[in-house]
């Protein structure tokens, strides 16, 4: 037979090599027992694969980002074989990997039960223990049409081949621009136990599944419109090993404990009342604490780092949002108009172009620049129902937005000290893992306004100052405002997720739009360039994302109250309260509990409520006047004088101290 000439690649060292025509990605990691699937420049291959001359075959484990996909779409083949074991009459929609998981659509005439989802992952361990192999078959949209003319939703898929529309909700992974496959799964007598339309790559078997679970039941419509019949979506995680899968449990035990909806009921902070509608929260005095905290905090921090403090209103007339790009290119997310006098106005989805009216207000010298503005500025956004989220996603909220405008020269500098400050907002509220996302046009996409030219300047001046802090630098293609670039900070909380905290964009488009200018030093009229920044983005949704870092347990400084003072008895209750009254003159958040519940069930509430400090008195305190200091981890220090025990309390809060 003849031969080839390939490169092998395997844990970042290549390797050529001359092999028999024929052979397949198998047997080039015949060796690898963790290598379950292969990749070919951009795309991925399944090990059955028959190489070709001049291929470079890089293993894939599954350990890695694509080697879970492909575990968990696999897993995702096995429960939709399960499901039609258990249900025959249930018609097929998508099954991609997702991440930390996987799910299948399904449309059945009755939801699934928690008991079906038992049965479910049942049928799926026989399956998986039958050792099923996973085998590609190559077909025509005619042959595949025929073959699928029982599952309409696989039939919908097949007409949308090639079409930019079949990515919606996971539907690409399904078919593609390219050929249209089938996987079968082969039985040990080989015999096709079940087939699905699948782009693939696959594992080589269903043995090759180490650990997964079925996790639970929802609705969804049909590729994520819902204008399409609601079915019923099953999802599940699989990992590669047993460990790594409790491990992801855990962590899920973890955030569900963490849950800042569940934290801000018992912990009294805010609600969201059904009279007010989805999406709109209030906050209660405890969390209107905490809101004022983190208000004043950012406030005097812009106004430190050069910034000017302006307001703005909720509503405009519509074509202040057409002149800067946004009705045209942002009006899902807008509330619709109101209509009176004559005139359509509209709640505010953004700050900048009143800010934009600000500097427009008179004649700008290139003396004065950079110019900063900065509000607390209230907007409304018609986020749909499905994906609201507690506070980490409303339709009503406060950013701490600011605009800084500049020359073209000083916009890197600008950028730099954006991104440096928000970073250091960061770390004072205790979140120092983190990493940036750069986020770029789609050139082939008319979302986008601008030219080539203005889009790649504005991302170089992104992409070097992201790169001079060091931190990982992560590309997002198309993710970018309609009007320029933008660097968004990835945080990770407590227990390791990843959340999108502020932003810094760049954007050439509005100061055109609102004809803003400057005079420079030659006497020109020029056009400044704008940079918007939200350090906390979203006030509430930052909230949200701290209740759940800390679980509940904030640091003095941020705590509605730092200290509780218990009495032993009700003798004690004229001593406490003028130990609270010098622990308010101190500026410190202090309560009394007075209620008649005994001391222990007192210290009990209070580490309940979380509160950082306790301060208890009896008889023998008052004598000494002194304070027993109770600290929320349990340990207490006794005969502590009063002066001392605030002063400790005051210095933490002072130090932002983690206690």
């Amino acid at each position: 037979m003849s031969e080839i000439k390939i490169v092998r690649i395997h844990a970042g060292v290549r390797e050529e090599r001359t092999v028999t025509a024929g052979t397949k990605a198998w047997e080039l990691f015949a060796d690898e027992p963790d290598v379950i699937a292969a990749r070919l420049g951009e795309s991925l291959k399944d090990l059955s694969y028959e190489l070709v001359e001049g291929d470079e075959v890089e293993s894939v484990e599954m350990a890695t980002k694509d080697g879970r996909d492909i575990l968990r779409h696999s897993a995702a083949h096995v429960l939709a074989q399960a499901v039609q074991q258990l249900f025959p009459e249930a018609k097929l929609g998508i099954g991609p990997p997702i991440n930390d998981g996987f799910y299948y659509d399904f449309d059945v005439e009755t939801p699934f039960t928690p008991e079906d989802l038992v049965k479910i992952e049942s049928a799926m361990k026989k399956i998986v223990k039958e050792n099923q192999r996973f085998e590609r078959r190559v077909t025509t949209d005619e042959d595949a049409l025929v073959e699928l003319a029982d599952e309409p939703y696989k039939v919908e898929l097949i007409g949308l081949k090639g079409n930019a529309a079949n990515a919606a909700e996971g539907a690409s992974a399904e078919v593609g621009a390219g050929e249209l496959t089938i996987y079968d799964n082969i039985n040990r007598k080989g015999e096709v136990a079940w087939s699905d339309l699948c782009r693939g790559p696959h594992l080589p078997t269903t043995k090759r599944i180490p650990a997964f679970k079925i996790m639970r039941s929802a609705a969804a419509y049909w590729r994520g419109d819902e204008k399409n019949k609601m079915l019923q979506r099953v999802y599940g995680t699989a990992w590669e090993t047993k460990e790594a899968l409790e491990e992801h449990l855990h962590r899920i035990e973890e955030a569900e404990r963490r849950d800042h909806r569940k934290l801000g009921r018992e912990l009294d902070l805010f609600s969201f009342p059904d009279e007010l509608g989805s999406g709109l929260p209030v906050f209660h005095p405890r969390g209107g604490v905490l809101k004022r905290v983190m208000e004043d905090y950012v406030r005097a921090r812009h106004i430190e780092e050069g910034f000017e403090y302006v307001g703005t209103p909720h509503i405009s007339k519509d074509g202040l949002f057409h002149t800067s790009g946004h009705l045209p290119h942002y009006a899902e997310t807008m509330f619709p108009p109101m209509e009176f006098e004559g005139a359509n106005y509209q709640l505010k989805a953004m700050n900048c172009p009143m800010h934009n009216l600000i500097y427009r207000s008179r004649g700008r010298s290139y003396r004065e620049l950079p110019l900063r503005l900065f509000e607390f500025g209230s907007v409304y956004r018609y986020e749909k129902s499905g994906v609201i989220h507690g506070l980490t996603r409303v339709r009503g909220f406060a950013q701490d937005d600011s605009h800084s405008y500049c020359t073209p020269e000083q916009a890197p500098d600008e950028v730099k000290h954006l991104l440096n400050f928000m970073l250091s907002v960061l770390r004072d509220f205790g979140l120092d893992d983190f990493y940036l996302e750069l986020s770029t046009r789609d050139p082939e996409s008319s979302k986008f306004i601008g030219s080539d030219e203005q889009w790649e300047a504005a991302t170089k001046v992104l992409e070097d100052v992201a790169a001079e802090t060091g931190l990982e630098l992560v590309p997002d293609p198309g993710g970018a405002a309609f009007y320029g670039p933008k660097i968004s900070v990835q945080a990770k909380d407590a227990i390791g997720r990843t959340w999108q905290m502020g932003t810094v964009q760049y954007d050439f488009n509005q100061p055109h739009r609102f004809e803003l200018s400057y005079q420079a030093s030659d006497g020109t009229r020029q056009e400044p360039v704008m940079i918007h920044s939200a350090k906390f983005g979203s006030i509430e949704r930052f909230i949200g994302v701290l209740v759940e870092h800390y679980a509940g347990a904030f640091p003095a400084w941020l705590a509605p109250v730092q200290a509780v003072a218990i009495p032993i008895a009700e003798r004690h209750d004229e001593y406490l309260r003028d130990v609270v009254a010098q622990m308010k003159a101190a500026g410190l958040r202090a309560e009394l509990d007075l209620s008649d519940d005994r001391m222990q069930k007192k210290i009990r509430n209070a580490q309940l409520q979380k509160v950082p400090f306790m301060i208890i008195a009896g008889d023998a305190d008052v004598e000494a006047g002194a304070v027993s200091f109770r600290y929320r981890d349990g340990r207490q220090d006794n005969g502590v004088p009063i002066a001392e025990a605030i002063e400790r309390i005051a210095t933490v809060v002072a130090n932002r101290e983690q206690v």
